[in-house]
This record gives structure tokens, sequence and C-alpha cells, in this order.
């Protein structure tokens, strides 16, 4: 089996520090987000600047492109949430509403919905294809931040700094509520649909059961105490990986819970943003100003 172990290009945003790096949904481009208030959509196969989004008054912290690659959302610490048109580059809708930064955004399948989570405890789901720019709806069960958020066709996971993995069911209404007594950083359903995969500041990635809050399995050597460490699965769902305060990417194999790779040198400074390709055995990285792209090493010529 491969891993994708090997840079095959690193460059500087110029984007001041970069605070997240995605693919988009079919792993073509990718978006990066910056502290100098900006979008920006790249070839990252070919390291090339395909257009940039400014309209954010602070730095942006998240950004991710609707399904059929027609419009982006972000969000960042001017408490907005932007849904941009790609081809124009213009703002079709700002949505405001959160009373602080925030953090992450996410489209529905149909991307006809945009879900933000914030530092003001709350997510909020806006209705994309509506002139009222007020929240159809509001989560405000959390009592402390909103860090991360992921959904499924009619599910939304988040984690909060208060220690508590939420799951809203939104065609039965219920709520389920797992206690990690850590604050959670990271939020992620596997491929499968069937478990959540969960980052915490204990430097602990557990997996676990949907439904029933299970602990599958734990995955740790990589250092988190301090900051946002995205976490994620492999294309395949075979393998979880993270980054790291240290930084390093760590690669654990899902089921064994076992270290199969650390790569060094993925940066000087804090590993924080990672996005694993749709299809193919490769991942970027952001660390500081610069993202890197990963490939397996037979890969590299």
């Amino acid at each position: 089996m491969s891993f994708p172990t090997v840079t095959a290009l690193s460059f500087d945003c110029k984007q001041g520090a970069v605070r997240s790096v995605k693919f988009n949904g079919d792993g073509n481009y990718c978006l990066t987000t910056g502290s100098d208030k900006t979008i920006k959509l790249w070839n990252p196969h070919r390291g090339i600047l395909v257009k940039t989004y400014s309209g954010h008054g602070y730095e942006v912290l998240d950004a991710v492109a609707s399904h059929d690659n027609s419009n982006l959302a972000s969000c960042g610490m001017d408490k907005c949430v932007n849904l941009w048109d790609v081809a124009t580059g213009n703002i079709i809708r700002k949505f405001r509403g959160h009373a602080g930064h925030v953090h992450c955004v996410k489209f529905n399948e149909e991307s006809s919905v945009v879900v933000s989570a914030s530092k003001d405890n709350t997510v909020k789901i806006w209705d994309c294809r509506s002139r009222n720019k007020a929240p159809i709806q509001t989560l405000d069960e959390a009592k402390d931040c909103v860090q991360s958020i992921d959904i499924s066709d009619h599910e939304i996971l988040t984690g909060s700094l208060d220690g508590r993995v939420r799951r809203y069911d939104l065609r039965s209404g219920d709520l389920d509520v797992d206690y990690i007594a850590h604050p959670v950083t990271c939020v992620s359903f596997t491929g499968d649909g069937q478990c959540m995969l969960v980052s915490s500041l204990d430097a602990i990635i557990r997996l676990m059961d949907k439904e029933t809050g299970e602990l599958l399995n734990e995955y740790i050597g990589h250092t988190n105490s301090e900051y946002k460490i995205e976490s994620c699965l492999s294309n395949t769902d075979a393998h979880v990986l993270s980054g790291s305060e240290d930084g390093k990417i760590f690669i654990w194999n899902l089921v064994e819970g076992k270290i199969t790779h650390i790569i060094e040198g993925a940066g000087k400074g804090v590993v924080h943003s990672i996005s694993y390709h749709p299809s193919e055995c490769k991942m970027i990285s952001a660390c500081e100003g610069t993202i890197r792209i990963w490939v397996p090493e037979y890969t590299v010529t």
C-alpha cells in the first residue's frame, strides 16, 4: 500500500498565515484562506494561482467549495459568512448573525444551505437560495466555542471546546451528545457514515460509533495541546491522518490504531490544516504561510 509521504510541490501562498487548506469536491483544485483577508483558488498540482477572492474585513478562517464548484462559502474573524460566485469572484450573499469569529463552514449535499460554527457557541444554518439573510435555524446547545462541523445527508456533527460532540438528526429532531472530557477541535464522519473521528486537546484522536458513542479506537503519538489541529481519513477510509504541533504529519492504520508513517519536515511550526484528495493517494497540508502537496514516493520523478 502506498502513502502520500513525499513532497511533490510546496509554495508560499503569500497570504500571511494560511488558516486552512482544502481540496474541492473532485480534487482538481484547492482553497486556501489567509490572515491577509483573502481566499485563493489554486491548481495545487501545478502550483498555479487561479483566482483571489477579497471581501472579508478580517482574517479568513475557512472556505469550502460547493459540490458543483460554482460557489464558495467562507467565514472569518469579521463574524460574516460569505457566499461567492466562483467564476466572477463576486459575493452573492453576506450572512451576518454570529456574535463572534466564525471558525468553519460546510455546504449540505445539495449546496442549498451553508452551515457555520462560531466562537459565539452556536451553529447557524443559512439558505443560499433565499433573499432572507437571517439564519433558518440556530443550534445553541454548546456551552463553549464550536470549532468544527461535518454534515451528512440528514445530520450535523459538531465539536466544541466544552468537550462535547453533538450529532443533530435533522429528520427526527434528535440530538445525541458524547462527552470527551477535553476540548474538541475537529470532527468528521467516516466515509460510510457509521462512525465519527474526533480530535481533542489531550492529543488523542478517537474513532467512535455514531449511534452508540462506543469508543472503537484511539490514535496517539502526535502533539496537540494548544491549537486546533485537523484530522481526516484517507480516500479509502483505511487510514487516519493528522497534523501536529511539532511540524509533523502522522498516519495511522484505522483498524489497528498503529502509526504507519510519521512525515518529518511538514513545516517549522504547527501543521494545523490537512486535506486528503477525494479519489487519489494525495494530500495537502498547511504550515505558516506554505502549503505542501504530498504524493507516494514512486510518483515523484
